[in-house]
């Protein structure tokens, strides 16, 4: 069992059936998945493109991406329906813990000028997503073999109602929330 998972079932399911005072311990909120994406507008016209971001996505979260393919044709972008424009990966379990504790406790340090995550990314049903200007930030990715510096979208799914519940669960996992 990984260190974030053992933390959650031992010291934060506790403190928040606590705090929100639930009555019994499904009630309280938990993390579901993680989803990890990138894309690029430079598959259009590179195919190698998409092979590079699903290399660094594999690298990222030790989990083979799926193609993210165009769902419709975009003429002004040279887009055509079912061209292949990034990648994504799914996080469930304990992979799902496992990158969530690099993500917070080695990856967001490194992120240059940081002062914490924006508290205001959440979408109102207690999911959050977070923006990465660049890959580099976490330690599998080697700064040698990158052919450029793309951003990755990470969403965080959790099953609570509302965004302060998903903010405090957040939280007590150590997501350093901008005060």
């Amino acid at each position: 069992m990984s260190r974030l998972n053992d933390m959650y079932k031992k010291e934060i399911v506790p403190e928040l059936k606590k705090k929100f005072a639930y009555k019994n311990m499904h009630m309280v909120p938990k993390i579901e998945k993680v989803v990890v994406n990138c894309t690029s507008r430079d598959a259009t016209s590179n195919s190698k493109v998409v092979e590079s971001i699903a290399n660094d996505l594999a690298a990222i979260t030790g989990q083979k991406p799926v193609v993210a393919k165009a769902k419709k044709s975009i003429a002004s972008f040279k887009l055509r329906e079912g061209q292949a424009i990034g990648a994504c990966v799914t996080l469930r379990g304990e992979r799902m813990f496992e990158f969530l504790d690099r993500l917070i406790n080695i990856a967001l340090p490194r992120v240059r000028d940081f002062r914490g995550v924006s508290p205001k990314a959440f979408d109102g049903k207690g999911n959050y997503t977070l923006g990465l200007k660049e890959q580099i930030i976490f330690p599998e990715i080697d700064y040698n073999k990158i052919d450029k510096i793309r951003g990755v979208g990470i969403s965080i799914v959790t099953s609570a109602r509302n965004n302060d519940e998903a903010r405090e669960l957040l939280t007590q996992m150590g997501m350093p929330f901008r005060k």
